[in-house]
């Protein structure tokens, strides 16, 4: 593991903690029955009946899990 060879003076620390900067995520929007929804690219998605009970996660159209 690397170790510093010196202490890193809290101006310096500051100003390299300041570069990283929260960016939102990058939703899809897909529209299904008339109802748009929102979702994240290349996740698993919950399918739910009509009473909105979770039965399984499905992911590019083909069931992946069980809930």
């Amino acid at each position: 593991m690397a170790v510093p060879k010196r202490k890193m003076s809290r101006a310096s620390t500051r100003m390299r903690r300041a570069q990283w900067k929260a960016t939102p995520p990058t939703l899809v929007k897909t529209v299904e029955g008339g109802k748009i929804t929102y979702s994240l690219p290349h996740r698993a998605k919950v399918v739910e009946d009509s009473t909105g009970t979770p039965l399984y996660m499905e992911y590019k159209g083909r069931k992946v899990a069980d809930v």
